[in-house]
């Protein structure tokens, strides 16, 4: 399974050179399983970069989306292989059910958002909303779970050749009001992952204000790594004001929160170009490579 990062921002792009070694993209991450398919989670400004590439190749995609707020769908009308006629895409919208006619993705392309109006696209598009049913008897196994955020949507686990992968973003740990998902059935969906990504876009720092926004504080993401033995955590969907330095700040803090656990969990702080290659093992742990380097910046003093 190879995990590679397009877009790692949240919120609202953040260009400029504070923000352009980890990238300023919003979300979109490109998994190709060892048989060959391709799963994209979420369609961020990052999946522009990311269908030129897939332009060089003919198969299917698959394009899973958490929820269809701005910056998980916002790249999509930029989306090359949308434009390649017959082009199979498979869309799991992750709507609620009485939402099932909604057009998710596609929703800005009405002529008046973006210049080109649906009926445009010359690929052969394909909604689900049920991708857990849709994919049943496979060899590949996907959970969903709801997320605490607001107007819903679903964190994803999949399960190939004996690596277990959890997509878990725009998801408040500790929300006010009440929770779809409790911290509890967090840990236990995500339990022994090799690879767990999660939202992380604040920090203690930014709340009262925005308590209820539907993000988890670094904070808390480290200790969900901790409580569920997850292998590897890769933190995600970096507030856009987070600079550079900052993040350099946040990835030695984690580090040192794992070992003073005595835990060998693998911190990675996400980057535009990271990539995870995971070697499934059917008696024994998956064999997983980190490629790719973070940028050469120095932490910043930040709050805690």
């Amino acid at each position: 399974m190879f995990i590679t990062f397009y877009g790692v921002r949240g919120s609202i792009p953040s260009p400029g050179p504070a923000t352009a070694g980890y990238g300023g993209n919003t979300s979109c991450v490109h998994v190709q399983l060892a048989d060959g398919r391709h799963f994209i989670f979420d369609a961020g400004t990052g999946i522009r970069a990311l269908g030129k590439r897939l332009m060089e190749i003919s198969d299917p995609l698959t394009v899973l989306l958490t929820h269809s707020h701005w910056d998980h769908i916002q790249g999509f009308p930029f989306f090359a292989p949308a434009f390649q006629p017959d082009r199979e895409i498979i869309v799991c919208q992750s709507l609620p059910r009485e939402d099932a006619t909604h057009m998710g993705a596609l929703q800005q392309m009405n002529g008046h958002n973006f210049p080109l109006d649906l009926s445009r696209v010359p690929s052969r598009i394909r909604y689900v909303n049920e991708p857990t049913t849709f994919f049943r008897g496979e060899d590949l196994h996907i959970e969903r779970k709801a997320l605490n955020h607001p107007g819903g949507g679903f964190a994803y686990k999949l399960q190939e050749d004996g690596v277990t992968f959890a997509y878990v973003t725009d998801n408040e740990l500790d929300p006010p009001g009440r929770h779809a998902t409790t911290y509890d059935q967090w840990v236990e969906f995500v339990r022994g992952a090799d690879i767990l990504i999660h939202d992380s876009q604040y920090r203690e720092s930014d709340v009262p204000q925005k308590h209820g926004w539907g993000h988890s504080f670094i904070s808390q993401v480290r200790q969900l790594a901790s409580d569920a033995q997850v292998r590897c955590l890769v933190l995600y969907h970096h507030d856009p004001d987070r600079s550079d330095a900052e993040l350099e700040e946040v990835r030695l803090e984690t580090e040192a929160f794992f070992r003073s656990h005595k835990q060998t969990i693998v911190t990675v702080v996400a980057f535009e170009g990271l990539v995870l290659e995971a070697l499934g093992q059917r008696s024994g742990d998956a064999v997983l490579e980190v490629r790719g380097s973070p940028p050469k910046v120095k932490a910043a003093r930040s709050s805690k």
